[in-house]
């Protein structure tokens, strides 16, 4: 969460979360830069209020949130300059997509939007990435109880996992860069050996083997982070936020859009009707691939393709799949309760495979196996 990608991808979402508590039918895609000390808002929002003195409250909570409290020089409450270049909504856009007579909504943009699951992990997510959210979560978690003393927020993972075909048999390296108060700077062997053993080890489980090949700081240290040492950008983690590379990903990030734009909604759609397929044992593995154009409801295609892992016809699997769910922007939204504000817990350690009420009511709706027994009804 201390990324500097991805705080921009949390001020974006929060200020997306506030919008929709005002108004739930708001009209947002807010982008967010960070550097050095300053943050800068800009992109398009419409259909609620946003003062100044609102925006800087925003951004000074996800700032704190993050962990970058004033013992990080250059990047905390105290010393952050935010500059608002929020406009409103272009009128060409929302012509395009505002309910019709029979209300239906366009969809927010062109594009094609995907979704993944497969066996490798109990949450249907391949487990490359489950694992690196999972490091950074604990990472995270050790940094606020202080079980490594000194850890600061900015940190990024990588997992590399040896497969048999499409079944994970050992994990073969581990990356995990973490940020580190100076104190740790002349002690990098101590750390490595907590980061070991609070971190990688509670993480891996069973996985875990002294055979792992693992990089901690492999620069040497990590005392200059966040903003300060990076210049943050929402939308730049689009690989982190889905499946690792192991699924496709569209054109559009998800961060600090409203559901209208179906670059984020319906990402999330396809995500749901592939994990409810791979749960329903339809098949092993399964990406679900939506394409629209802007101002149209109906998806301009709809695509499943269980890469050779379906235990019957696919074209099967694909007209259970428009029998049974939504998949025009307002039917999306109302199945998968997306005017909510539940946006701002996503923007941190994936937007798939995390626990349905995860970071409150309603979020990762997504997330749910609900539709199985429908499905297996709808295909036998």
């Amino acid at each position: 969460m201390g990324h500097p990608d991805k705080v921009s991808d949390r001020i974006a979402d929060a200020i997306l979360d506030v919008m929709l508590t005002q108004n739930p039918a708001a009209r947002v895609a807010c982008e967010v830069l960070v550097t050095g000390g300053t943050v800068i808002l800009a992109g398009e929002a419409s259909g609620a209020d946003l003062d100044g003195g609102l925006l800087e409250g925003i951004v000074h909570e996800v700032i704190n949130a993050c962990g970058y409290d004033v013992s990080n020089p250059g990047f905390n409450v105290e010393e952050v300059t935010i500059q608002n270049l929020i406009a409103p909504q272009s009128e060409d856009i929302a012509l395009g997509v505002d309910a019709d007579q029979d209300g239906e909504l366009g969809a927010g943009d062109q594009g094609m939007m995907f979704g993944f699951a497969n066996r490798d992990t109990d949450e249907l997510m391949p487990m490359p990435i489950q694992l690196s959210h999972r490091l950074i979560a604990r990472q995270a978690q050790v940094r606020v109880d202080g079980s490594i003393p000194g850890l600061r927020p900015d940190a990024k993972s990588q997992v590399t996992v040896e497969y048999d075909g499409k079944r994970p048999v050992r994990v073969q390296s581990l990356v995990l860069s973490t940020q580190h108060a100076p104190e740790w700077s002349d002690r990098q062997e101590e750390l490595h050996a907590q980061v070991i053993e609070h971190i990688l080890r509670p993480v891996l489980g069973d996985w875990w083997s002294d055979d792992i090949t693992v990089h901690i700081n492999p620069t040497g240290k990590f005392e200059i982070g966040g903003p300060v040492g990076d210049t943050g950008l929402t939308g730049r983690k689009i690989i982190v936020d889905t499946y690792g590379g192991w699924g496709r990903h569209g054109g559009g990030a998800f961060s600090g859009k409203d559901p209208s734009k179906v670059d984020r909604s319906a990402s999330y759609m396809a995500r749901y009707i592939a994990k409810n397929i791979v749960a329903a044992e339809l098949a092993d593995e399964c990406e679900v691939r939506l394409s629209y154009a802007i101002g149209i409801p109906e998806p301009t295609a709809v695509t499943v393709d269980c890469h050779g892992s379906q235990k019957l016809d696919e074209a099967i699997i694909e007209q259970a799949v428009g029998d049974l769910f939504p998949l025009t922007p307002i039917g999306i939204i109302e199945a998968l309760g997306l005017r909510k504000p539940i946006y701002q817990p996503t923007s941190f350690h994936g937007h798939f495979g995390r626990i349905p009420d995860e970071g409150g009511p309603g979020t990762f709706s997504w997330e749910r196996t609900d539709m199985v027994d429908a499905l297996r009804a709808a295909t036998s």
